[in-house]
């Protein structure tokens, strides 16, 4: 019993954000039905894949959900999906998405079935092209201000990090219009692009008035931490740690635990300037950095790991993936938000839950993401309402499909 039980939320969907909002209702305990063609949904397939070709991103973005295939190009197959998503109840009646199709999966058509309809709709950009977070984040200039100082070649980030932002946006949209509706029995159309989400993060950030105020494009400024100080570490086992003196408090920490405070004095004494100030030591970063570089150069990992650790130092360890999984206690069976399930045509490995912690509510063990049609039967007599006759016919007739009963089984 999540804190979103008795929720019912449909999901038409494909890519990162709206597939995450999915997931993330459906971990807090909402209902979530997410319709796909019968061959599959445009991500069925998309990497990172089994060797045989499973693909691991529908697994991770699918989890908890019910899962309903239908042809959708077939008219009753899209009579179907529109009585589903208007269903009644009083927890039922919202969507989200990012397919929508004029004539039918719209808030205007779909609103005429349901006056109460909360609907929201993820878009390319406000004009309704298509976009994704790969084109959106060079196009507001992020490649431009990252990768080593000094460098002129743009570098793209490898974390969709406006699909991330988005999806939980999707979440709180849907939310705030379910809460209007409590309130006012009214429904809402909600409607936001993923580069809205990219540009307001922008402003957000002050890089927009950073430009306009301050006249000034942000350059690479590599590992450093802007408008701070935050470097990287070559250590003398070949380990390289990243350490952070963003507030006055961690800054001393780091000086305390190198033995640098000294050094530090003498160089504010050079420089005519305190070190106190966090847009100092962002202004004077490479003398800084050629101060405590020699310490870390002169030492392992294990002779300072637990000394900065007791200090409360901010630093970290830099891995790859595959360490992080086997070192990272927080990517382990210790941390509750992670159980070992088994994934239908996968096999069994580690998932996470919902990072959240209600004080009022366990927290749930994550459920594996269904096979395609795997609820399809029971979506179409519960949510649907259709009579066994007319089911059997749609499955006659080849417009709906339902998974395998092993799958089906594995998935519940």
């Amino acid at each position: 019993m999540g804190i979103l039980d008795g929720m019912r939320v449909v999901e038409g969907s494909a890519f990162v954000a709206v597939p995450l909002a999915g997931m993330t209702l459906a971990q807090m305990g909402a209902d979530v039905i997410r319709f796909d063609r019968l061959q599959g949904g445009l991500d069925a397939g998309r990497w990172p894949v089994t060797r045989d070709g499973q693909s691991l991103f529908w697994a991770g973005l699918n989890k908890g959900k019910r899962s309903i295939a239908i042809d959708m190009k077939h008219p009753r197959g899209r009579e179907i999906i529109t009585e589903i998503i208007t269903a009644p109840g009083e927890d039922a009646g919202l969507f989200i998405t990012n397919l929508r199709v004029r004539g039918w999966m719209d808030h205007e058509t779909l609103s005429a079935r349901r006056p109460d309809l909360c609907m929201v709709t993820l878009m390319g950009d406000r004009h309704g092209r298509p976009a994704v977070d790969y084109t959106v984040n060079p196009a507001i200039g992020f490649p431009e201000a990252t990768g080593p100082e000094g460098s002129t070649e743009p570098v793209a980030h490898a974390l969709p990090a406006w699909d991330c932002i988005a999806g939980n946006m999707v979440v709180s949209a849907l939310l705030a219009a379910e809460r209007k509706r409590l309130r006012t029995g009214q429904g809402s159309a909600v409607d936001l692009s993923l580069k809205d989400v990219a540009a307001a993060m922008l402003g957000h950030l002050g890089i927009i008035g950073e430009v306009e105020v301050n006249g000034v494009s942000r350059p690479k400024s590599g590992n450093a931490l802007y408008g701070a100080y935050g470097q990287d570490f070559l250590c003398a086992d070949g380990e390289r740690v990243m350490v952070i003196g963003l507030t006055d408090r961690q800054w001393r920490g780091l000086l305390n635990v190198t033995g640098t405070t000294e050094d530090m004095a003498a160089l504010e004494t050079r420089l005519g300037e305190s070190l106190r100030d966090e847009g100092a030591r962002f202004r004077h970063r490479h003398a800084i950095t050629e101060v405590l570089r020699p310490w870390f150069a002169a030492r392992r990992l294990a002779d300072f790991a637990a000394h900065f650790d007791e200090a409360g130092v901010t630093w970290s360890i830099f891995r790859d993936f595959a360490r992080a999984v086997a070192e990272d206690p927080d990517l382990s069976l210790d941390n509750p938000m992670f159980s070992r399930i088994e994934q239908p045509g996968i096999g069994t490995f580690k998932v996470p839950g919902t990072p959240f912690s209600f004080s009022s509510e366990p927290r749930e063990a994550p459920r594996a993401a269904p096979a395609l049609g795997a609820h399809t039967e029971a979506i179409l007599g519960d949510v649907a309402r259709l009579p066994d006759s007319e089911i059997a016919a749609l499955f006659d007739q080849g417009i709906v499909q339902q998974a395998p009963a092993s799958e089906v089984q594995l998935a519940c």
